[in-house]
């Protein structure tokens, strides 16, 4: 999916720890981080994020908004398979992508005539399955 108006950082971090699982697992993982039961680890981003208490997680967050838009990533996968006929239980994520896209400029006023600019950086995301 192209264009979506999430933190590169988190959608990077979640993208990271959904590779790997079968699209059932990575769904119920998503709602979970949705309802803040299981957290993302933060491998790379993880400059003054605090510690959670799942095991294995070190330093974490719960990027709902990222993952709401993951669960929609990967409906649109699952349709996309079972319309080229695969086998919705044999697949398993391969390849979990994450790239900046465009950004959206803008200018925030301030006092005195000056303007200070508000970049808004979108994200790509792309999502590979195979059957196992």
């Amino acid at each position: 999916m192209r264009e979506k108006d999430i933190s590169h950082k988190h959608a990077r971090e979640v993208a990271v720890s959904i590779k790997g699982l079968s699209i059932e697992k990575a769904r119920d993982y998503l709602i979970a981080v949705i309802d803040e039961k299981r957290a993302v680890p933060f491998r790379r981003y993880k400059n003054q994020v605090g510690h959670r208490p799942d095991p294995g997680v070190m330093s974490g967050r719960y990027p709902q908004k990222t993952a709401k838009e993951f669960i929609k990533v990967l409906d649109n996968l699952e349709s996309n398979a079972e319309y080229k006929g695969m086998d919705l239980d044999r697949l398993r994520i391969v390849n979990a992508t994450v790239h900046k896209g465009v950004i959206v400029k803008r200018f925030i006023p301030r006092a005195m005539g000056r303007a200070t600019p508000k970049n808004n950086v979108l994200t790509h995301v792309e999502l590979v399955a195979k059957e196992i």
